[in-house]
């Protein structure tokens, strides 16, 4: 059985001795602020070096405990806090019952009557034909009071009915300038 190196002799692999010899330049620059700093505490101690505090800014609030608005938040919440700031809810609201629209008039009104637009509470409805313009301008009370109960109350007063879009006889092969248009085209 081989016997162990001896701790006094170095070892052959990592060519390193067993006793570490120190700098001696190392050792007195550490002993020399050794003494500078126990000179400078017997002088006075040393004093607490000041941090500059950042510049507070108007409205800002000291980090708390408590929850508040720079923590992190839902996205529901802050969607719903931007949507009240901006006074944007019964415009969100009025687009939901536009994406609902076949469940609030029924498919077959759904197929032929788009809404198309919402401005100061006055719904545009653009219809397929005359008739259904017809029938949705019969319908339009009771259209209006459906709204206000999914909307909320006085959300919409007036269901603007807009026929069909019809051709624009301005441009074209047959257009008469300064004439009368197309009235002797069908004749």
């Amino acid at each position: 059985m081989p016997e162990p190196p001896d701790s006094s002799e170095s070892d052959p692999e990592s060519g390193a001795a067993s006793e570490v010899e120190h700098d001696k330049q190392g050792l007195e620059l550490a002993k020399s602020l050794a003494g500078r700093l126990k000179q400078q505490a017997a002088k006075g101690g040393f004093k607490p070096v000041k941090r500059r505090r950042r510049p507070r800014i108007d409205g800002a609030q000291i980090s708390s405990a408590r929850p508040d608005d720079r923590d992190p938040q839902r996205l529901t919440n802050t969607l719903g806090r931007l949507m009240r700031d901006q006074g944007w809810e019964v415009d969100v609201a009025v687009h939901g019952v536009m994406a609902r629209w076949p469940s609030i008039v029924g498919p077959e009104m759904a197929e032929h009557c788009k809404p198309e637009s919402y401005d100061d509470t006055v719904l545009t409805v653009r219809t397929s034909s005359t008739a259904w313009a017809t029938q949705l301008k019969l319908l339009a009370p009771d259209l209006v009071r459906r709204l206000n109960a999914e909307l909320g109350e006085g959300t919409v007063t007036v269901v603007n009915v807009q026929g069909p879009h019809t051709p624009s006889w301005r441009k074209g092969p047959r257009t008469i300038r300064g004439g009368r248009g197309p009235r002797d085209t069908y004749g």
